[in-house]
């Protein structure tokens, strides 16, 4: 145990490491320009709780507006739908009351999904008007018409248009329901792995709509069982079409109907039936493009359909010896460019670090526009006739994002934000302004009106500064950079214990770890700062570090590609390369280093304790992966192949393969209704702990998901963490 912890006198109280939104995080969010960019539309919680309502601020009067409020509170955990539950697991989202809103593309008119039905707003002063009660059978994925006069939804596997005028409703699709299959809705792999959340799309002019149909009926079943509940039968278990690596994908077809209801027309995907439709667009000539991806996640297609006909022709035809990371940086232009129509933009990882590349309507490249050893990370505006796009990255430094500008003709870009940290943009249609949510590790986020132009401060939306953060004393981690063994740069993050209380160290350590791909937890954000679990352990006297090992995001495709068909190795040789320079600095204490995370990182918590067991001795794994053969394929395929193709590198990157050699102190914690991380994968593990004689605790929820949700069961788990820590560090 740390020396001089006193448990009955923490600094932080332990209920605010479970309290949700985190210190200085109930800002203004879902951030969108009315169409005529005179509003600025929002969700916003004014008692700082999970619960938001949807605000307006003019940009002329700088008033801010309460525009709707949800009908008898709106959502909450305990109303929410089967169907909107695992669409929030999906998205990863805790909001509560209005989690959801949007603008017509050009009409002002938005559309509100509410627990008690769907409702629009005119942006008249006038309350929401309701267009249809809700059912028994949900509305999923409503989407507004471009021109403001349809909604179209799904409901019961079909797709279904309702007039916003007269209220009158037609199906468009049959033949799904009752089937197995589906009409218009995204199928699991999309929404979890592909950042596909849509399964239909309304054409620019409004009177068409593609969709896509899923037959997952050849996907063996994936029972969850609600061990919790009260009761049995009807609602206390799930079934699931989990496709596992190596198995059955779901088959996805792409069609194009009518919203008279006429026959719909089917796209050519062509003959490989075996791949995945990453991504769907309208283009503004009104032909369908589409993102077609080989199960090798090799090869991606750009294609272009006549929606008439179904016919298709290549536009763009990308190839990786790595992976292919999917993007939304596929930009068509809507007016000719030097004269020519057609032309869009596009964003590759060709050199390892994704670029942007400008194009002709036959696939042609003109030139590219960025380059270097930094990446882009979002397109967010393209001024058409100032010849500029605008995009976010972190050109001088990873751990940051700012926005710039680039000529089409190319050449340097241009930083418009200044300001050290993170920015997270949103431009408006006449690319002349942009909102800016502004936050760094010193910086809880602030949301401010600027100007494109030269980055000049035109209104201020949100600038308050929670009470909670000075209450708590919350401090910043430190950042630091180290090389790893073969003398890579690594960057990490440093909580030290208060000097006043435990002294200069060494200190009794814990690696806080994710580890994993497509993600970044070393950033010059206000997000560190409110890692409220590593803040507590801190306040009790352990040294807390977290780093950013190769696989994970934003260092380029090489660093990335690194744990190619071989997943928890190089990623422990960095934390452990971590972990001896904090020894080496005289911050560590080699004899007491913990480690812990999840998900991912309770992947890495677990395979630290098997791969390094003379570096960490006591590890917290929560919800995870202990083998890759038991999760699903377009994550698992793209860094390890099938277990078919790479036998040898899904067994050694097993948590099981690495059992025997574990000798330190392991705790389980896992929710038994997890859809996303089955238990099985923690009970799997538990097996080879008992055949190998090790011991173990486990800590289970049983009526969590992956994302703990419940207040008195995410306090009670951090009691846990904390106890166990202290016991055996």
């Amino acid at each position: 145990m740390p020396k001089e912890t006193h448990l009955d006198t923490p600094v932080i109280p332990i209920e605010e490491i479970a309290r949700y939104p985190l210190p200085g995080t109930a800002v203004p969010a879902n951030l969108a320009f009315s169409p005529d960019d005179h509003l600025v539309t929002y969700l916003f919680s004014p008692q700082g709780n999970l619960t938001r309502q949807l605000y307006a601020f003019d940009l002329q009067t700088k008033r801010h507006m309460l525009q709707a409020e949800p009908p008898g509170g709106g959502l909450t955990e305990e109303n929410v739908s089967l169907e909107e539950a695992l669409r929030r697991e999906r998205m990863r989202q805790r909001e509560l009351g209005i989690t959801q809103y949007a603008w017509a593309e050009s009409a002002m008119r938005i559309l509100l999904p509410f627990q008690s039905g769907l409702y629009v707003s005119d942006v008249d002063g006038n309350p929401p008007r309701q267009l249809v009660e809700s059912q028994e059978v949900p509305f999923q994925d409503a989407q507004l018409s471009p021109d403001g006069e349809w909604v179209a939804y799904v409901q019961d596997a079909e797709l279904y248009i309702i007039s916003c005028d007269d209220g009158g409703r037609r199906q468009l699709t049959s033949g799904a329901r009752g089937s197995g299959k589906t009409h218009g809705l995204a199928e699991y792999i999309a929404q979890e792995e592909m950042g596909r959340r849509h399964g239909f799309w309304w054409s620019p002019d409004s009177r068409l709509l593609a969709f896509i149909e899923v037959d997952e009926t050849h996907i063996p079943t994936y029972r969850i069982v609600h061990q919790g509940k009260d009761f049995t039968g009807e609602g206390a278990q799930e079934d699931h079409r989990y496709p596992f690596a190596g198995g059955p994908n779901a088959k996805v077809r792409l069609a194009v109907v009518s919203i008279k209801g006429d026959d719909p027309i089917w796209m050519d995907l062509g003959d490989e039936e075996d791949v995945y439709l990453a991504r769907v667009q309208w283009l503004p000539d009104g032909r369908l493009s589409a993102q077609t991806l080989n199960r090798e996640q090799s090869i991606l297609e750009l294609v272009v359909f006549d929606p008439g006909s179904g016919e298709r022709r290549g536009l763009l035809h990308e190839e990786s010896d790595v992976w292919i990371n999917l993007h939304d940086l596929f930009w068509p232009f809507k007016s000719a460019y030097n004269g020519e129509q057609g032309c869009f933009l596009w964003a590759s990882e060709r050199s390892s670090f994704r670029h942007l590349y400008l194009y002709t309507a036959d696939g042609s490249l003109i030139r590219q526009l960025t380059s270097g050893d930094w990446a882009v990370d979002a397109l967010v505006g393209v001024d058409e006739g100032a010849g500029l796009a605008y995009f976010t990255a972190g050109m001088e430094d990873p751990r940051e994002c700012q926005l710039y500008a680039v000529s089409l003709q190319g050449g340097e870009p241009r930083k418009i934000t200044t300001e050290a940290g993170t920015h997270n943009v949103v431009v408006d249609h006449a690319c002349q302004r942009f909102v800016d949510t502004h936050h760094s590790l010193h910086h809880p986020p602030a949301v401010r009106l600027l100007s494109l132009k030269d980055g000049a401060i035109l209104a201020t939306l949100h600038s308050k500064i929670d009470a909670r953060i000075g209450k708590l004393g919350l401090q910043p981690p430190e950042m630091v950079s180290l090389k790893n063994r073969d003398g890579v740069t690594l960057y990490g993050a440093i909580y030290r214990p208060p000097e006043d209380r435990f002294g200069l160290g060494p200190y009794p350590t814990l690696v806080h770890v994710y580890g994993g791909p497509h993600k970044q937890i070393i950033a010059n954000s206000w997000e560190p700062t409110v890692y409220m679990r590593d803040q507590y352990l801190c306040s009790l006297g352990f040294l807390v570090f977290l780093l950013d090992n190769h696989g994970s995001a934003r260092r380029g495709l090489e660093f990335e590609g690194a744990i190619k068909g071989d997943m928890g190795h190089v990623e422990v040789e960095d934390q452990v390369d971590g972990v001896r320079w904090l020894v080496a600095m005289g911050l560590a204490d080699p004899e007491r280093v913990g480690v812990f995370g999840w998900s991912y990182g309770g992947y890495m918590a677990a395979m630290c304790l098997g791969r390094a067991p003379e570096t960490f001795r006591v590890a917290v794994a929560g919800a995870p992966v202990s083998h890759w053969n038991g999760y699903d394929t377009h994550y698992t395929e793209r860094y390890m192949g099938t277990p078919q193709t790479n036998p040898n590198g899904y067994e050694e990157s097993s948590l099981m393969h690495h059992v025997a050699k574990m000798q330190g102190k392991l705790l389980l914690v896992h929710g038994l209704i997890d859809e996303n991380v089955h238990f099985r994968h923690t009970a799997r593990l538990i097996n080879a702990l008992i055949a190998a004689r090790k011991p173990y605790e486990l800590l289970i929820f049983p009526d969590e998901r992956h994302m703990p949700r419940r207040l008195e069961d995410r306090v009670y788990m951090e009691e846990r963490i904390r106890d166990f820590f202290l016991k055996n560090l």
